[in-house]
């Protein structure tokens, strides 16, 4: 069911070859190509996490305002669409340009069982924090043990 989840907290992936990520990051660098996880140049980066009660999406939109994003979920999908506008030019000739801008289209698929009704977004500081609750079905419960 959390599948999707599964590849960023498996303790037998994620902790043990963590310092090969690190090697590959650190390897790659120079060629532009740190932080293999994300295709490069991928616009908007994320983090994406969970909790007890909800899907926590944490979407890093530096220079976005929050009427440049478009929020939707549909079929266990998140999308998030908008349009990051060039920087001024100002008589600029540019010889390399590594700021992401034009339209972007992410999407991602999240696991079933949420609540996505009563999902919310709010965004500061070019930040969009996007909580998404899990149905009761999902969250841990305890159940009492009983003497027999």
């Amino acid at each position: 069911m959390f599948g999707d989840l599964w590849r960023f907290d498996s303790p037998a992936i994620g902790r043990e070859f963590e310092w090969m990520r690190q090697w590959m990051d650190d390897t790659f660098r120079d060629f532009g190509l740190s932080d293999l996880r994300a295709p490069q140049g991928t616009f908007p980066r994320i983090n994406l996490g969970s909790t007890d009660d909800a899907i926590q999406v944490y979407v890093f939109a530096p220079g976005l305002r929050a009427e440049d994003l478009d929020v939707s979920i549909e079929n266990n999908v998140l999308t998030l669409r908008g349009r990051r506008e060039p920087a001024g030019d100002d008589g600029i000739t540019w010889y390399r340009r590594e700021r992401p801008q034009g339209e972007f289209v992410r999407s991602i698929s999240l696991p079933e069982g949420l609540d996505a009704d009563a999902a919310e977004a709010s965004f500061r500081n070019g930040v969009v924090t996007i909580r998404l609750p899990k149905t009761e079905a999902l969250q841990p419960r305890r159940i009492e043990v009983k003497a027999a």
